[in-house]
């Protein structure tokens, strides 16, 4: 066998003009170009654990090989009103599963609820590639799970089930996971698709009026800057969708596609957010952290819809939105059963600082957002303290 010996500077001495090749001074640089498919589907699926309903189990269109494994994270509440259905489900398929509820709250969205699901994955065994895990819940519970799902041995498949409005229409449709960190919204997460998200409105009978009216805050955000015509549905239609949940079919699907669609047609383009001008994040300018502080006070969809009405005010103070419409968009809030004031949007302290956090996520700019009209806007970056100061005193006139 050949015997190889590296050079060594006790055995040989290099002229002093002559140095050896792995003492050179050399730099190399190597880029590194890739690009990462992403395909997820978004799909209507009523009464989804009804026997009959395979959707859960035919997740890409061939039959699945035995044995059929489901690890469930879902929402303690959601898991009382059903568990049995879900369990009875799974063993009429004969499937082996594994439920686990979890108590689900804002102050609950933290990384203890992230590490209770990953330890349940290892106690579980998970396969990485083939056994999806599943969520089952509103829209903390389905970030929650996302995030584990991102986490664990770098990225297994999931599934969203939205269980209520505001995780239907908006948690089911992106990327983003996330926990709440240090009194912040979502300041730890990740963006990480489902492999799909079934959205069943069954589910809503079962929810109670106000979280119904919460999801209602986040699609009067898109009717307001985006869809002029989910707007008027909402302004003729309101009462009566809060009223029925969102059963039977005409304008309760109808609303449901035109928030879906909007929000699929923001989001496609720019999943990773490389472009930070959204239209999304109207109602997200200073709700964060008057939610956050606001704790358990105030809803999500509460807190994006006074964010609106907010926003709107600035708009109207610099004679870009009208005054009509302006109160067409409180009339609107008063049917849907969504708050007018809150003491906390009448602090200018506050909603300042609210509104410096949300300059440094936007990387410096306010790129805020402001209706010009209903189902139009534009973005400004020049909003200053004393129009801040002079819509909080608005605010506050509204809670009268």
């Amino acid at each position: 066998m050949t015997q190889y010996q590296v050079p060594s500077s006790r055995t040989k001495q290099f002229p002093s003009n002559q140095q050896p090749i792995w003492q050179k001074d050399k730099t190399s640089n190597w880029v590194v170009n890739t690009h990462l498919p992403v395909s997820y589907k978004i799909v209507e699926s009523e009464d989804l654990f009804d026997i009959e309903n395979q959707n859960l189990l035919f997740l890409d269109c061939n039959p699945p090989k035995p044995p059929i494994r489901r690890l469930v994270v879902i929402d303690e509440r959601v898991y009382s009103l059903y568990g049995e259905r879900i369990h009875k489900y799974f063993h009429a398929h004969a499937v082996e599963h594994h439920v686990l509820p979890l108590p689900i709250s804002e102050q609950h969205k933290t990384m203890d609820a992230v590490f209770q699901i990953l330890e349940a994955l290892v106690k579980f065994g998970i396969v990485r590639r083939h056994e999806p895990l599943i969520g089952i819940g509103g829209g903390v519970l389905l970030d929650i799970v996302g995030l584990a799902a991102s986490l664990y041995r770098r990225g297994i498949p999931y599934i969203r089930i939205p269980t209520n409005l505001m995780a239907l229409i908006d948690a089911s449709v992106g990327a983003k996971t996330g926990i709440n960190f240090l009194g912040y919204r979502n300041r730890i997460g990740t963006y990480y698709p489902p492999i799909a998200a079934f959205l069943d409105k069954t589910f809503l009978q079962t929810v109670d009026t106000r979280h119904i009216s919460n999801g209602l805050g986040e699609i009067l955000k898109m009717g307001v800057v985006k869809d002029r015509k989910l707007f008027e549905l909402l302004e003729e239609y309101g009462e009566q969708l809060v009223e029925e949940k969102f059963q039977g079919s005409g304008v309760p699907n109808l609303v449901i596609q035109r928030s879906i669609e909007g929000m699929v047609e923001e989001l496609e383009p720019n999943l990773w957010e490389k472009q930070l001008d959204r239209l999304v994040d109207f109602g997200h300018s200073f709700s964060p952290l008057v939610e956050m502080r606001a704790l358990p006070e105030l809803l999500h969809g509460e807190a994006v819809a006074l964010d609106v009405l907010f926003s709107s005010i600035l708009s109207v103070q610099r004679r870009l939105l009208s005054a009509e419409d302006l109160e067409r968009i409180i009339r609107t809030m008063k049917l849907l059963r969504l708050p007018l004031s809150h003491p906390l949007f009448c602090d200018s302290i506050l909603l300042s600082e609210a509104l410096e956090d949300t300059i440094r996520h936007r990387n410096g700019l306010q790129r805020l957002p402001l209706p010009i009209s209903i189902g139009y806007a534009n973005f400004f970056n020049d909003v200053t303290f004393e129009e801040i100061d002079s819509a909080a005193s608005k605010m506050k006139q509204l809670q009268f």
